[in-house]
């Protein structure tokens, strides 16, 4: 199967060897790629807080928040499946949004008007300066396929690594079963 190329909603399905411990075993939810660089977020780290740990204005909401990624770990991100409700988001995939008024989000949590599992909290992101993701791609960092929502919205975070690349079929699927240092096999 032919990678394909990195643009807005392309799922980067970490290489069974990558070493890097911020993307070990990681999948990231691209949800920007241009010249100037590249962002997105690790579907598959639960943070250690949750939502009302992280934000005043979610008290009482002990929702699941995602390790995006290493760069500017003080903000909080969504993807959702609400662009009807929550204003201001941007439409990354079909069906999958970023971002919009998390006020209202909030809100739209609190009166059950939404339900968490269309909607994903991140604190940080992934970010690659210009050239750096194509480099990574060059150098087999990532296996790239398209992304949806069924994955990026994934309940059972362990899952989705190993799902990412049985949705791949073929030579990938046998993927999940390498371990991560062969040396020790």
């Amino acid at each position: 199967m032919t990678q394909i190329l990195p643009a807005a909603g392309t799922l980067l399905i970490a290489d069974p060897f990558l070493k890097d411990p911020n993307f070990m075993r990681t999948v990231v939810f691209l949800c920007e790629h241009q010249e100037e660089g590249s962002f997105g977020f690790v579907l598959n780290r639960l943070y250690d807080f949750t939502l009302d740990q992280l934000m005043a204005s979610a008290e009482g909401m002990p929702l699941p928040v995602y390790y995006g990624g290493p760069v500017q770990v003080d903000t909080i991100h969504f993807l959702h499946q609400y662009p009807d409700l929550i204003p201001g988001g941007f439409e990354v995939a079909e069906g999958i949004y970023w971002g919009g008024d998390f006020e209202t989000a909030v809100q739209l949590l609190r009166d059950n008007e939404i339900t968490p599992r269309g909607i994903r909290f991140f604190i940080g992101y992934s970010g690659w300066s210009e050239g750096q993701l194509l480099n990574e791609l060059k150098e087999k960092s990532w296996i790239t396929s398209k992304g949806n929502q069924r994955l990026v919205f994934e309940i059972d975070q362990t899952a989705i690594w190993k799902e990412a690349l049985k949705d791949l079929g073929g030579e990938y699927e046998q993927l999940i079963n390498y371990p991560i240092d062969p040396q020790l096999n």
